[in-house]
């Protein structure tokens, strides 16, 4: 059942007896809450893009070494003045294009040589996004090492890698983050901080239930609501995440 059709008119009938309306009545209260319940849990569409082989076949040099690691051409380039900001199509510097790749070893000659860590691309991802979607922890802590900010706004959802973190349920990479001083309670566009995000966006299990525990030992406000008004605990109670919401309810979440 789509949002539209939760909303449309339900057709006339006959008046039921008492017994068959309060029936009628549950089975649709609860169609309307899985309804709702599964629209809630749809999660925005993914816009991070990673180089595909198309556009790496039409690389510069530069970005045609930092996609396959080729350190001697990349240490030729900085040698001979590259500009290090140059961008592939889709905007990407050869920062985020190592990020992609998990090219360590070229992010640190890259910043050594001055290249900018915290730069967006068109869909406003930098590398430490990137790295945190990935689940790649290595390479956010060397970027988070180099000095790339844990603290930026990024991606058209106004959001932070801690809840794009969250909501994957990427325990480590969160916990990462949080130490690097990523905000706690930033609220993007959706109306969902990273708390919320681990309970709407994840699966109630055990990676969402650390991220979550991760989330409220740092500090994260365990009450802080959706664009909704509905809390932390609500969400959890209401998808049946037994773990979370006792976890919500030790650091005094309320329904």
């Amino acid at each position: 059942m789509t949002r539209h059709d939760i909303n449309r008119p339900m057709p006339a009938m006959r008046q039921p007896t008492s017994a068959g309306h309060c029936c009628r009545r549950r089975a649709l209260s609860m169609l309307l809450g899985m309804a709702a319940s599964a629209v809630l849990a749809l999660p925005p569409a993914r816009a991070q893009t990673a180089p595909h082989a198309t556009e790496v076949a039409r690389y510069s040099p530069l970005l045609a070494a930092a996609h396959r690691g080729d350190l001697v051409q990349l240490d030729a380039l900085i040698a001979a003045g590259t500009d290090l900001a140059q961008r592939d199509g889709h905007g990407r510097t050869a920062v985020h294009v190592a990020a992609h790749a998990r090219q360590r070893a070229v992010i640190e000659r890259l910043a050594r040589a001055g290249a900018d860590l915290n730069t967006l691309e068109h869909d406003r991802y930098d590398a430490v996004t990137i790295a945190a979607v990935a689940d790649d922890e290595a390479t956010l802590r060397t970027l988070l090492k180099l000095g790339a900010s844990a603290k930026q706004v990024t991606s058209r959802y106004d959001g932070t890698a801690l809840i794009a973190a969250a909501h994957l349920g990427h325990e480590g990479v969160v916990r990462q983050l949080i130490a690097a001083g990523a905000p706690l309670d930033h609220v993007n566009n959706l109306r969902w901080t990273a708390l919320i995000e681990s309970i709407v966006l994840g699966d109630g299990g055990t990676r969402h239930q650390a991220t979550l525990a991760a989330l409220l030992k740092a500090g994260a406000n365990a009450n802080l609501p959706d664009g909704q008004g509905r809390t932390p605990l609500a969400l959890a109670l209401a998808r049946g995440y037994a773990g979370m919401a006792q976890a919500l309810e030790r650091a005094g979440g309320r329904p």
